[in-house]
């Protein structure tokens, strides 16, 4: 059974880090790109990140550039989504995406090309 799980949430202070992870199993995720949303309370869910099937392409919302950077160890089946600069905007729970391609794309921060979903953790940015 394909799954995703993330994990490496929890509080930090502003201007803190954390590493989020998203582990797959029964799947082999070097086939698929894989992205990180986030969704806070009353918020829209938003796109945060998507990386390639190689790792070679990534993006980012331009409200995490500079700060945020995603990466994945195929060996691993790991995908990861380092967070620097913490602010308490970030705040929300994070969930990763995945979707097989067969070609080395990052599909882009909308929720629609993804098929396969984490079930979340929780980000709390506060003093």
């Amino acid at each position: 059974q394909l799954q995703l799980v993330e994990s490496g949430g929890g509080l930090v202070q502003p201007g803190g880090s954390l590493r989020l992870s998203c582990a797959a199993s029964g799947f082999t995720m070097a086939s698929y790109a894989i992205a990180w949303f986030r969704q806070a309370p009353g918020k829209e869910r938003e796109g945060v990140s998507c990386i390639s099937r190689s790792g070679t392409r990534t993006k980012y919302a331009d409200s995490v550039k500079g700060r945020f950077t995603i990466s994945r160890d195929n060996t691993k089946n790991t995908v990861y989504l380092q967070m620097n600069s913490l602010k308490p905007e970030d705040t929300a729970v994070y969930y990763c995406a995945a979707t097989m391609t067969i070609d080395n794309t990052c599909l882009g921060l909308s929720a629609g090309p993804y098929d396969y979903w984490g079930q979340g953790t929780q980000v709390t940015v506060s003093s």
